[in-house]
């Protein structure tokens, strides 16, 4: 099988992370990438040509393209790449705003036979497709609530770029760069949040982007999610606790290239609460690798070769969990005026 040629925009951290795994992939292989910072275009030692700017890029010879920019730029790089006729990948977040995604399924519109997808990779991670996978058997009854942080220690960690704390670039803090992950999980479990409060802050590292995002929800079929989105979380964390009728499942640190989130886990408790005395008899299992990227991007080209919706990560989840992060800022009412956040539900 001939393999596809895939460009990537933006070549940073995450950039070159995507390569590694396409390169791993049987489907595809890297051809071209651009980062402003290339000063000058060339060849790679490996053969990979390289650009300062995403229209030179889009002028190679590619049939897949990937976009890892900053918020302010995605959506409209994405657009580039699909008017060109190249099937796209995008990182999350999909863009700045709301309007910036719904902008591009505008143009999605006009190219039904290319395959457009957004990086959500929580969404491959073992624990969550166990859990999603018990929560679907019915075993344990249907959910009554959720519980989920995601905290890290700082706005910008591990050599990230300082882009992440400027309004005008980034759209949002912690929330959205970060938080929108458990957002996304949450939806995946519970479905679409419909009545949401929130108090957000930026009140320790005082840039105009929040630093916390806590946040309660509930469904229209009542199930309750409580959300926290930390720059304050000192030791980093992630923890979703799902409750349901007849035990809990609790996914316990995520595996990611630092390791700083802990062990990642599955822990399965049966309840029994005439009998347990609210200790339940529990199942523990402790994950070792972390699939979550090499499946995502495998799943992708996959949709391409076999002309399928992709399972995961399509513009309208995408979509819904740029509103629902929307929803959480506009709820508190002096976040909604510092920043004029406008009613996503009204756009």
């Amino acid at each position: 099988m001939k393999k596809f040629k895939v460009g990537i925009a933006g070549y940073g951290i995450v950039g070159k992370r995507r390569k590694d795994c396409i390169e791993r992939s049987e489907y595809a292989e890297v051809v071209a990438v651009c980062d402003k910072s290339f000063e000058s275009s060339g060849v790679t030692d490996e053969g990979v040509k390289f650009f300062s700017t995403y229209p030179e890029l889009l002028q190679e010879d590619l049939d897949v393209f990937l976009v890892c920019m900053p918020n302010q730029i995605a959506a409209e790089v994405t657009i580039a790449g699909l008017n060109k006729g190249l099937h796209t990948f995008c990182e999350k977040p999909p863009g700045k705003t709301v309007e910036d995604i719904a902008s591009v399924i505008e143009v999605e519109k006009k190219h039904p036979l290319l395959k457009l997808m957004y990086g959500f990779n929580h969404r491959y991670h073992d624990s969550v497709q166990e859990a999603l996978k018990l929560i679907r058997m019915g075993e344990l009854g249907k959910i009554i609530n959720m519980r989920g942080v995601y905290g890290k220690s700082q706005l910008i960690t591990f050599n990230q770029p300082d882009w992440r704390t400027d309004r005008s670039i980034a759209g949002g803090g912690v929330l959205l760069d970060q938080g929108i992950h458990m957002v996304d999980l949450m939806r995946l479990f519970a479905g679409d949040f419909v009545d949401v409060q929130s108090f957000i802050s930026n009140g320790h590292w005082g840039y105009d982007v929040e630093d916390n995002a806590y946040s309660l929800m509930r469904t229209n079929d009542g199930i309750v999610g409580m959300l926290h989105s930390s720059a304050t979380q000192w030791r980093h964390r992630f923890n979703l606790d799902i409750n349901l009728e007849k035990g809990s499942i609790i996914l316990g640190g995520i595996l990611s290239g630092t390791k700083s989130y802990g062990a990642e886990t599955l822990t399965v408790a049966m309840a029994n609460p005439d009998h347990d005395g609210g200790d339940p008899k529990e199942h523990h299992t402790r994950y070792n690798n972390d699939p979550s990227w090499d499946e995502e991007i495998k799943c992708f080209f996959e949709a391409i070769i076999y002309n399928k919706a992709p399972e995961n990560g399509t513009s309208k989840d995408a979509l819904e969990t740029m509103k629902l992060v929307y929803k959480i800022y506009h709820a508190d009412s002096e976040w909604r005026e510092k920043y004029a956040i406008t009613d996503p539900d009204n756009l």
